[in-house]
């Protein structure tokens, strides 16, 4: 009798399991090029977090992570540069990036800022952008 039980069971659970999975697969595809992750690396702590404010206020971003003690080695007017900066890692829509670009350069103290953005191939959940 235990037999005849435990086998609808398990069937069951595999059958939740495969239904569970290929929901989260069409939920990650059909979202596949909506969201992207942009980097700008900054020279200090109060620059990061007016960034980061100034984004998520605006609903440029959905979140921005604040990577402290990156290590950034350039060539800036012929010369080799290494300098201690923090990294932005701000998580948004790709329809976005435009202005999330032109927010980023026109609150930046550097002459030149590089705002670096990458399509996200598959997430499970974004909210608030």
């Amino acid at each position: 009798m235990k037999l005849s039980l435990t086998l609808p069971i398990f069937s069951l659970l595999l059958v939740k399991n495969y239904l569970k999975s290929t929901l989260a697969q069409r939920t990650m595809t059909s979202l596949a090029g909506v969201y992207s992750v942009a980097y700008v690396t900054v020279p200090d702590i109060d620059v990061a977090k007016k960034l980061a404010h100034g984004l998520v206020k605006n609903k440029l971003a959905a979140c921005v992570n604040i990577i402290p003690q990156v290590t950034s080695v350039y060539e800036w007017k012929d010369e080799i540069n290494e300098d201690q900066e923090l990294l932005l890692m701000i998580k948004t829509r790709t329809e976005t990036i435009g202005n999330l670009t032109s927010f980023v350069k026109n609150n930046h103290p550097y002459e030149i800022c590089e705002v670096i953005s990458l399509p996200v191939r598959s997430i499970m959940e974004m909210s608030h952008i």
